[in-house]
């Protein structure tokens, strides 16, 4: 059978399917929305762009031990583009495969991957707990204490913004503007 191109609906059904943990999904929303963000912003095409965002850690909850193997493989079950898969498992280069990302699309979610993390943990230590009133500089604050978001992966989200030669603060900030996009999917909107 060939592949057909997925739609959003396919995506959010294969995410649901496999991912139960709001946590899961909230970041696979962040990372979809960041995508998007990117895409726009670099004149590309934001509907595949963010639904590789969506299902680039569908395999997570269930399958941890087997990340990104899992996710190309239920990917290929379901006639997903090779494009497609290849992009999600280039996002666990050095850490789980060896699919190092190429295209600018897998820069951009290896970069961002980590950071959406690193920006939820920020700003729910604001005291509004939203990303909509949230800079760049204060995630650069948090950026320097090892101690804080420890589970984040700092030389990640470096070797990405060098990847896509972009300073650190300039993605940082792209990354925000993303989220703000769907701070109250994702629980980060002003209260």
């Amino acid at each position: 059978m060939t592949a057909k191109v997925p739609n959003r609906n396919d995506a959010w059904h294969l995410l649901t399917k496999y991912n139960k943990s709001q946590g899961l999904i909230k970041h696979a929303l962040a990372v979809e929305a960041v995508m998007r963000y990117f895409a726009r912003k670099r004149g590309e095409d934001e509907e595949k762009w963010g639904i590789i965002g969506l299902i680039h850690d569908l395999d997570y909850e269930q399958f941890p031990d087997q990340h990104c193997k899992k996710t190309a493989e239920i990917l290929k079950e379901n006639h997903w583009p090779e494009e497609y898969i290849r992009a999600a498992v280039s996002h666990g280069w050095g850490i789980c495969t060896d699919v190092e990302p190429q295209t600018e699309l897998e820069k951009v979610l290896y970069a961002i991957d980590e950071l959406t993390g690193l920006v939820v943990t920020s700003a729910l230590v604001r005291p509004s707990r939203s990303v909509m009133d949230m800079e760049a500089k204060s995630v650069k604050k948090k950026w320097k204490d090892k101690r804080f978001a420890a589970g984040v992966d700092r030389s990640i989200i470096e070797k990405g913004a060098q990847m896509l030669e972009v300073e650190l603060t300039e993605l940082i900030r792209d990354t925000i503007m993303g989220m703000r996009e769907v701070a109250d999917d994702i629980g980060l909107g002003l209260r």
